[in-house]
């Protein structure tokens, strides 16, 4: 009779197979450009989210989507249609009218990850259907597919957080808005909002912490041989609060940011913490068109957007 394998024949064959099985961490089966985890500063692509769900009291669903930007400076311009579309994945059970491509989502996509940046309204009856953002950045399409999934049910205003006595008893921020409608290149334009809020929840102490994945990147030095550190490196990203790299100031902020246009917009203060009710922070273009910009008061557990749209000559 044959004996079998012998112990070392079978630990190579065992580790053999764990080599193939095991891809370096970060190395998706699609070919990720950042194999092994690296952080750059530019020229990654974009990955949607789908988040989850929740019930409207007309019986109508909310599906909640976010956004995974790659990179740590750069910021994406993806426009809507073909490359940047919603809709319902190809099948005669799916014949309803939500085929169109422009459901409300951003097309400037700032860096770093921004969670339950918007959601789409979906009919009482939607079923088992699939809503789908297709997004396509640099020829690579990535998909976040949506459907109502019992565990997937989320709470569009706490996002499961417990609601403590305090909780029960706060209510979102007040947020008006006067911009004018139109802004002459070179010009800045002035963004003057009112923020009224009841104080709660009660203002966290201590320096604001920050998520995970989003922590500022090592500062890296040129070795011997270089006369300067390589551009495609990690950098700080900037942004808006927790959107984009850990909670921003504790309390009661105002977040702006550019949900559509031609080019990224620069704001002297994206970041407000709110000590007067009236804020006023200047934009900054750099190319002509219709920009859709957003302002978003966050007393730290609720928040209220607002849109404006400014036509730049």
């Amino acid at each position: 009779m044959k004996r079998g394998m012998s112990f070392g024949l079978r630990c190579l064959a065992a580790c053999a197979l764990v080599l193939v099985l095991v891809r370096p961490a970060g190395l998706s089966a699609q070919g990720n450009p950042d194999p092994f985890g690296f952080k750059f500063n530019n020229g990654q692509g974009l990955q949607p989210i789908f988040e989850g769900w929740s019930k409207n009291p007309d019986g109508t669903f909310e599906m909640w989507y976010g956004y995974y930007n790659r990179n740590f400076l750069e910021t994406l311009l993806v426009p809507v249609g073909p490359d940047n579309v919603i809709g319902l994945p190809a099948g005669p059970e799916n014949k309803i009218s939500l085929t169109q491509a422009d459901r409300g989502q951003p097309s400037v996509f700032l860096p770093r990850i921004h969670r339950k940046a918007f959601s789409v309204a979906v009919p009482g009856d939607f079923g088992k259907k699939q809503l789908v953002w297709t997004v396509t950045v640099r020829g690579e399409t990535q998909k976040a597919i949506g459907w109502l999934q019992r565990e997937w049910e989320i709470d569009p205003i706490y996002g499961g957080k417990a609601r403590n006595a305090e909780s029960l008893k706060n209510k979102p921020p007040e947020l008006m808005l006067n911009v004018p409608s139109t802004v002459k290149l070179p010009n800045p334009l002035a963004l003057a909002a009112t923020v009224v809020d009841d104080g709660l929840p009660t203002p966290r102490k201590g320096p604001p912490s920050r998520a995970i994945g989003q922590e500022t990147p090592p500062t890296l030095k040129p070795l011997p041989d270089q006369a300067e550190i390589p551009v495609n490196v990690p950098g700080i990203g900037g942004g808006r609060g927790a959107g984009a790299g850990g909670q921003g100031p504790q309390g009661l902020v105002l977040n702006w940011i550019v949900w559509r246009g031609p080019a990224a917009v620069t704001f002297d203060h994206a970041t407000t913490q709110v000590k007067d009710p009236k804020v006023i922070v200047t934009a900054t273009f750099t190319k002509p068109g219709t920009y859709v910009l957003r302002a978003i008061a966050d007393d730290g557990e609720l928040h209220v957007n607002k849109d404006v749209t400014v036509t730049v000559n």
